[in-house]
């Protein structure tokens, strides 16, 4: 029988040598790769791939926006938000529309009939907190939260880039943790990865 603390050997890689001086960073890395996986495989139920459901989450909570403003926003390199919006137009899910505040801007926008990707992708973060913190009580669930928000801030500071959420998101994830705490555990995705 195994203990609580052996590793599945499967998920589980020995921190290569040059990793040393930085196995939290390793972990990071390991973790956030990982979890854009699992994120993949559960958005590809609603058509999306990891990262568009940013963009329209974004739109849906602001309306229309430039570009620009969009890329901001994502924080997202240009040429990667540009080919999902390509893809979402492509789909039905948002449109560029003129900006009536000067005709030769363009704005995007959610689009109505992206509304029904509005609960699919609800569903898949809901899916996807859940398998993420899945045997972590409330309170530590809470605490994760709090030094990933500390962790979020260092290296908004060491690469120059501090956008206000960080606090604000700090605040209000507890919450949204406890709320989580108290589900059940989601099935497990059966979509694989794009």
């Amino acid at each position: 029988m195994m203990s609580e603390t052996a590793a599945d050997p499967a998920c589980t890689v020995p921190l290569p040598g040059s990793a040393l001086g930085g196995p939290v960073s390793h972990a990071v890395s390991r973790v956030a790769r990982l979890h854009r996986m699992a994120a993949g495989k559960l958005l590809k139920g609603a058509g999306l791939y990891p990262g568009q459901e940013f963009v329209m989450m974004h739109l849906w909570d602001a309306g229309p926006v430039r570009q620009s403003e969009l890329i901001k926003a994502v924080e997202l390199d240009p040429s990667t938000v540009t080919k999902m919006l390509q893809r979402l137009e492509q789909a039905g899910h948002v449109r560029r529309c003129p900006d009536p505040a000067d005709r030769r801007a363009v704005l995007i926008e959610a689009t109505a009939d992206s509304c029904a990707l509005h609960s699919a992708v609800e569903e898949a973060w809901t899916n996807l907190e859940e398998h993420t913190l899945h045997g972590l009580s409330t309170d530590e669930r809470t605490e994760l939260v709090r030094l990933l928000a500390k962790v979020e801030k260092n290296l908004c500071v060491q690469a120059g880039d501090c956008p206000d959420r960080t606090e604000h998101a700090a605040e209000q994830s507890p919450a949204r943790t406890e709320g989580a705490a108290e589900q059940s555990p989601a099935a497990q995705p059966a979509h694989a990865v794009q």
